[in-house]
């Protein structure tokens, strides 16, 4: 999968390092993935859950934060809506507009 945009998780995990680790391990999970469908993304994160539109939320770190990208699954593409703290999440009203 090609992910948009790597400066993201980068300006997320320099202003909160503890995410670092997790957000790296997302990075490269999901770079190395060659998902045709929501099934095939589900064996490699569990934990992962549709949120309409295209957009999945995915639980880092232990669900302490919450990352919802747009997931293409025909060209491969991955973009990061959002990165945040489960609180900062749970002020989403909509995910799917993201």
């Amino acid at each position: 999968m090609r992910i948009f945009v790597y400066k993201a998780l980068v300006d997320y995990y320099t202003k909160y390092p503890d995410s670092k680790n997790a957000l790296i391990d997302w990075f490269f999970k999901t770079k190395e993935s060659k998902w045709k469908n929501f099934s095939e993304m589900k064996k490699t994160f569990n934990s992962v859950d549709p949120a309409g539109n295209r957009r999945y939320v995915f639980n880092i770190k232990g669900n302490a934060y919450r990352l919802v990208a747009i997931v293409l699954f025909v060209p491969k593409y991955v973009y990061i809506r959002f990165i945040g703290t489960h609180a900062e999440y749970n002020k989403i009203t909509d995910c799917s507009t993201l």
